[in-house]
């Protein structure tokens, strides 16, 4: 498995992998229409190559797609130190260590970009990443409560950030 920068021509793999992570029972994403769609993902990801307060990593196991991160520069001038990032791993590869080998992606381009201090939103119910970030050296920051609605339910999200 390796972990690298993503390219449109990973749009079909990336797509896939939203799709799967999204239709499992534990509600891991948060979307309104499901992922985007194939083209949409080419057109997003032919963008932020050529944007440099952002970027998405894959994690590319044998031609397979199994991980997404996504990290973005706050634009606010008074919080362009912080990124925030999203990350997903496919269920089959999760506990191998594509989160922990994404998460290391991430710390090198904040460090290239000079970003500070890295972000992310987790379901409490989500203990396995939750986990995976406290080994990893984030630290709970805050709880926000009913921060995301899903149809009519609202659910919490814990805010954890990194360091650097």
């Amino acid at each position: 498995m390796i972990v690298r920068r993503a390219g449109p021509d990973d749009a079909e793999g990336l797509t896939e992998l939203g799709e799967a992570v999204g239709a499992e029972p534990e509600g891991w994403l948060v979307t309104t229409n499901g992922w985007r769609n194939v083209s949409d993902e080419r057109r997003y990801l032919r963008a932020i190559r050529r944007y440099p307060n952002a970027a998405v990593f894959v994690a590319d196991d044998g031609g397979n797609i199994v991980g997404r991160l996504s990290v973005a520069r706050d634009q606010h001038p008074a919080s362009r130190h912080v990124a925030d990032l999203g990350i997903m791993v496919a269920a089959s590869h999760r506990r191998q260590g594509v989160g922990t080998a994404l998460l290391h992606a991430a710390v090198e381009w904040a460090r290239k970009a000079d970003v500070n201090k890295l972000e992310l939103h987790v379901f409490p119910h989500n203990t396995g990443a939750i986990k995976l970030y406290g080994k990893f050296g984030f630290v709970q920051e805050g709880y926000r409560r009913a921060h995301y609605r899903r149809g009519d339910e609202f659910t919490d999200a814990i805010l954890m950030a990194y360091e650097l």
